[in-house]
């Protein structure tokens, strides 16, 4: 048994060091200067620590203001996300509106359709109502996209939701909407964090779409200006690494940041 878990143990730590090792090339590459990466490689250690890379990237895409397009975008879409999702898996789940098999076979296909397909309608349609170049439109987009699966998914948990706090909650008296959210959101506040962390990071690493819908350079995201700075091609190997670096950070720490809250609702749901 001792050796089945050092041996469980040792195939672990190899995944990690696997996983770990990009990051840590990108890191060490990041802080390292153009002369000292042409002379040394990218598997050297950095003499000391060199911002310029970092400097010059934040500079180059004004990374500021795409940081706060991103969060703001992001954000947004996560609670709205989560919001839409609520409501339409109370109606579906608890409410046992006629014909929830086939809304949740909507929502379903819906969760199968390609951006790809989607953007020649969302486009004319951003068009029609003035709402292209904005950020609001991406917000509006994605948070049709990302309720879709999360309606899909809650709707299965509402269905199981206990009988009895619902009955407690009808004899005080309490309405659809009191209900909903003194009794139901309280309770499955693990999951929806779960959803809100998924809903985050998802829209974050969006590129497709934001790529199409925000060609004004003060609208763009973290994914849009790393995808057009690339292309330029006008990088050399340590800002590359710098804006690689800055790009994933903020979710990495957004993640970690919220693990417990993760951790959490799959442990309640594993209990259940």
């Amino acid at each position: 048994m001792r050796r089945g878990a050092l041996l469980v143990a040792g195939v672990l730590a190899v995944v990690v060091l696997l996983v770990l090792a990009p990051f840590v090339l990108v890191l060490l590459n990041a802080v390292k200067t153009e002369a000292e990466y042409a002379s040394t490689g990218p598997l050297s250690l950095p003499g000391g620590l060199h911002l310029s890379g970092v400097a010059a990237f934040w500079e180059r895409v004004d990374f500021g203001q795409k940081l706060f397009n991103s969060a703001l975008i992001s954000g947004s879409v996560a609670v709205l996300a989560v919001v839409v999702s609520v409501l339409n898996a109370y109606a579906l789940g608890i409410g046992k509106v006629r014909g929830r098999g086939w809304f949740l076979g909507a929502f379903l296909v819906a969760n199968l359709v390609p951006q790809e397909s989607l953007i020649y309608p969302l486009y004319y349609m951003a068009k029609y109502v003035d709402l292209y170049d904005t950020r609001v439109a991406v917000v509006i987009i994605f948070t049709a996209i990302q309720s879709a699966f999360g309606t899909f998914l809650l709707s299965s948990v509402f269905a199981a939701f206990p009988t009895e706090l619902l009955d407690a909650a009808a004899m005080d008296g309490a309405g659809r909407l009191r209900t909903l959210w003194r009794v139901v959101v309280p309770v499955s506040v693990p999951t929806l964090g779960v959803l809100f962390t998924f809903f985050f990071v998802w829209t974050w690493n969006e590129l497709f779409i934001p790529l199409i819908f925000l060609v004004s350079n003060p609208n763009q995201t973290v994914p849009v200006a790393l995808g057009l700075l690339q292309g330029e091609k006008m990088m050399d190997a340590t800002t590359t690494s710098a804006s690689a670096l800055l790009g994933i950070a903020p979710a990495v720490l957004f993640f970690l940041v919220f693990q417990r809250t993760l951790t959490r609702g799959v442990m309640t749901g594993a209990v259940k």
